[in-house]
């Protein structure tokens, strides 16, 4: 596996868990606009190894942490998401998942 998505998967997951804490707001749309550049680049590097499911999942990552137009989902479940997300980015660095044949 290429070393890029996994450093960026890592960055990612602390940036998000940082976001648990007791932050600057324009600390939140920092994290908004990185998570876009890099939930975008990981769903182009998924598609490029024939990973569907999760270029599915990082091109709807990317649509939810767009930073153009805020969503306002409150602070508890945007801590929920987070959490979430920063989880699934640590585990994901570690499985290697199948490609699909074409």
């Amino acid at each position: 596996m290429n070393n890029l998505p996994k450093a960026i998967k890592f960055l990612l997951a602390v940036l998000l868990l940082l976001c648990l804490a007791d932050m600057p707001y324009g600390y939140f749309q920092f994290v908004r606009l990185a998570s876009f550049v890099a939930f975008g680049f990981l769903a182009f590097d998924a598609y490029g190894t024939k990973k569907m499911g999760e270029t599915i999942l990082f091109c709807a990552l990317c649509l939810l942490f767009q930073p153009l137009e805020k969503i306002a989902l409150g602070r508890f479940l945007w801590n929920v998401i987070d959490f979430i997300v920063a989880l699934y980015l640590v585990v994901s660095a570690f499985v290697n998942t199948p490609t699909k044949k074409s």
